[in-house]
């Protein structure tokens, strides 16, 4: 039985920043205000000319070249993603195009803020049953997704790219040890775009605006992500055998500033072991946990044998834990 592990870690942010100063501005509202809701200091957009495989190569083609892996021997790439250059075709396939990746399948996820553990649950699998490298890519352009009425979304959101290498190793505690994935569809229009889909596609009559992101009722998504996370994160450390005081690295989603402090602190999981980005990078839905974890690896400084617990929730709604192997 192989386990797999990460031999390659990426991240990329777009060089424009906006400060929650300048939205504050922009929305009428007193300086501090969203600092004091989110722990949001300032986030990046993507330059007018950007794509979204633009920021995934640059991840993705980091966590290569820190791998020393060659290009030929990845064998899958999976892009979680709500942004995807196109509706049609999957965005995967250019993103594997654009590194090179000349011998890789690849295919798009599409699962929100908790995309990427979905994607890095499958990747592990993939890794062990066929003994190959997988990129995970998680990469978002919600500047685009904006709806500039919707105070509690519109303050939150941001475009990052975070990517994750994994490859065969003999040893076998690498990589997912537990893994525990929740969906709760009586929620699903929580947060959501109201139009651009099968069920109200584009047409004459359809708003712009309802092809914006709109979050329905802000404390309800938050209620009901914490409860999720925490349920998720509890159940899947059980399943693993270890402890909250055995987790020597925490990566949640960067959602909120206060809910990554609700669920740490449910977990009992101190600051000092959360990795935490959003305060100068924003809520990138699923790209936050592989963005902190890369741009975060100098100073965690992960080591072998370490746990490292990852938990998320949002839009569906959809939420998962992974209790990782370092």
């Amino acid at each position: 039985m192989l386990g797999a592990e990460v031999i390659g870690l990426g991240h990329y942010a777009p060089e424009r920043v906006v400060t929650s100063r300048a939205l504050e501005q922009s929305l009428g509202l007193q300086g501090g205000w969203i600092r004091q809701r989110t722990g949001i200091h300032a986030r990046r957009y993507a330059a007018e000319d950007e794509t979204l495989t633009d920021m995934a190569r640059a991840a993705g083609d980091m966590a290569l070249r820190r791998s020393g892996l060659r290009p030929e021997r990845v064998g899958l790439v999976l892009l979680a993603t709500s942004t995807p250059d196109h509706l049609l075709p999957p965005s995967a396939p250019l993103l594997a195009h654009k590194l090179g990746l000349a011998n890789a399948g690849g295919i798009d996820l599409a699962g929100a803020c908790s995309g990427f553990l979905y994607a890095l649950a499958l990747a592990d699998g993939y890794v062990r049953t066929q003994r190959a490298y997988v990129l995970v890519v998680a990469a978002n352009i919600l500047s685009r997704r904006i709806n500039v009425e919707d105070r509690g979304s519109s303050i939150l959101f941001a475009d990052a790219a975070g990517a994750v290498l994994l490859g065969p190793t003999a040893r076998e505690r690498a990589g997912v040890r537990a893994v525990e994935l929740r969906s709760s569809g009586a929620d699903y229009g929580l947060i959501q775009i109201p139009a651009g889909g099968s069920a109200r596609p584009f047409g004459e009559g359809v708003p712009v605006v309802d092809t914006k992101m709109v979050m329905a009722d802000g404390k309800a998504v938050f209620v009901k992500a914490c409860e999720m996370m925490v349920d998720a994160s509890r159940t899947a450390l059980a399943v693993a055998n270890v402890g909250a005081g055995d987790v020597a690295h925490f990566a949640p989603h960067q959602a909120n500033q206060r809910m990554i402090d609700v669920v740490g602190g449910k977990l009992g999981i101190g600051a000092e072991r959360t990795l935490v980005t959003i305060a100068d990078y924003g809520n990138s839905s699923a790209a936050t946990i592989p963005f902190s974890m890369s741009y975060l690896a100098d100073e965690r400084g992960y080591e072998r044998g370490d746990v490292v617990l990852m938990t998320a929730a949002g839009a569906g709604l959809a939420g998962a834990a992974v209790v990782w192997g370092w």
